[in-house]
């Protein structure tokens, strides 16, 4: 829920066919077959970012982080408006081409002039060996139903595929689509122009919650009829758990939650709060299982490091997670196999976040663990517990999830493991720990290990 967070004013019959994942080819490998990992604009610009310091940012990711496999650099919301500084005061004045689709604005993305749009940008990005990506509202600009406008490669307009009855809560940009031939053409007009940009990725939002599934098959049927490899990601959350089912045929991604900011709990009382890392064990447990190559169970973006000028939720300022918290976030994150997409400002950021984005072990549980589940799960204590995909040993991943320290202490036989000694790694720390016939480990508030466990020969 993206545009409430920084202002609250403003915010088919022939897609209705299964799907197979989605494929360049028949010979192509899954789409997102690990867990895509990346950088997305909005919790450090919200909707002001400028081609200017997404390139910075890159460039930043490039050199540092690319080597350990982060490779997706998304805009988020409002590439679109010319003034989003304006805040909807007077206007923010929409990029909507003579087709009605949403452009980039040439004032903030110079590149995208003369009808460029973001492909100069997305070459410059493959020139990297990265992967671009943009956000969407679902639906269909008001101005163009307004206008009626005509719908690019097809003999229908605007107005007969809106439905005007049908807005987004939180954010009243577009209308939603119909169900129909022409909004199918809708969604395929766009699938096209975005896979003539290069897109990689698609993060279209006010989709999963609440679950709009016409609108789900419809731009997934799109995306598949361009031939090009675009991650179709779903926001925001909480998606549905029941519509797993139909979740694995149309999408790569879809999130499981709110926005996830960086706090410890969400705030009761107010309009709108966002959630927090704590509240995610939950909502991990309850789609613990479902993930699986190309298809990812999303817990949200990593807010660490500097987040501003322009955050998308509060006052710009470092992260307000506590060290012990943002390993915590971490190590959740990668034993649930949740996608991993970074909110900071890498310029602005200090020099404790390389170290947390770059543990190979961490990355290496987000990116090829299997059977991750929950073992232990009580008011005050979470322990999750995942296989490497090759080789032997198990993951363990132990929060203190109370406001107070803890001795966390249980025999390996309760926590599903059969051996009566293991030889015990600590993955932040990189140390051998020697072999223990139990587990016990004094943890902080919040705080969290994650162990790499091998049987005693």
């Amino acid at each position: 829920m993206r545009r409430i967070a920084l202002v609250l004013s403003l915010l088919f019959s022939t897609a209705l066919l299964p799907l197979c994942a989605q494929h360049a080819s028949a010979k192509s490998q899954i789409l997102a077959a690990t867990p895509p990992m990346g950088w997305n604009s909005w919790d450090s610009y919200g909707l002001t970012i400028t081609e200017a310091q997404f390139k910075t940012n890159v460039d930043w990711l490039n050199k540092n982080l690319k080597a350990y496999g982060w490779q997706y650099v998304v805009i988020d919301e409002g590439w679109y408006l010319n003034h989003p500084d304006n805040k909807g005061k007077p206007a923010w004045e929409y990029t909507v081409s003579k087709d009605g689709r949403y452009m980039p604005s040439a004032s903030r993305f110079p590149s995208s002039a003369n009808g460029a749009g973001f492909k100069p940008l997305a070459d410059s990005i493959h020139a990297r060996g990265l992967k671009f990506g943009i956000h969407i509202i679902r639906g269909i600009p008001r101005e163009a139903v307004d206008k009626n406008l005509p719908i690019a490669g097809s003999s229908f307009h605007a107005a007969d595929a809106a439905d005007k009855s049908d807005t987004c809560a939180w954010n009243p940009d577009n209308y939603g689509i119909k169900a129909n031939a022409a909004g199918q053409a809708y969604y395929d007009s766009l699938a096209r122009l975005y896979a003539g940009w290069g897109l990689d990725f698609i993060k279209v939002d006010c989709i999963s919650s609440p679950y709009k599934d016409d609108e789900i098959r419809m731009m997934s049927l799109a995306l598949q009829r361009t031939g090009r490899p675009i991650v179709f990601s779903l926001s925001p959350g909480p998606t549905p758990v029941d519509k797993q089912g139909e979740l694995v045929k149309y999408a790569q991604m879809w999130r499981i939650s709110n926005d996830v900011w960086d706090t410890w709990k969400h705030a009761e009382g107010k309009e709108w709060a966002p959630q927090g890392v704590g509240d995610q064990f939950a909502l991990t447990t309850a789609w613990a299982g479902h993930a699986q190559p190309g298809r990812w169970p999303d817990a949200d973006m990593l807010p660490v490091g500097h987040l501003g000028p322009v955050a998308g939720w509060g006052p710009a300022r470092d992260t307000n997670l506590t060290p012990d918290e943002q390993h915590t976030l971490l190590n959740l994150w990668a034993i649930f196999r949740s996608p991993l997409f970074i909110g900071s400002n890498f310029a602005e950021s200090n020099a404790s976040l390389t170290p947390l984005l770059t543990n190979r072990e961490i990355l290496a549980i987000d990116q090829h663990s299997t059977k991750n589940h929950p073992v232990v799960n009580t008011p005050h204590t979470v322990i999750w517990s995942a296989q490497p995909q090759t080789g032997k040993g198990h993951y363990l991943a132990v929060f203190n999830t109370g406001d107070t320290a803890q001795t966390v202490a249980y025999p390996w036989k309760d926590l599903e493991l059969k051996q009566s000694s293991y030889k015990v790694r600590d993955l932040w720390q990189h140390k051998d720990m020697g072999a223990a016939k139990s587990l016990s480990i004094a943890l902080k508030p919040h705080a969290s290990v994650m162990y790499n466990l091998s049987p005693v020969d």
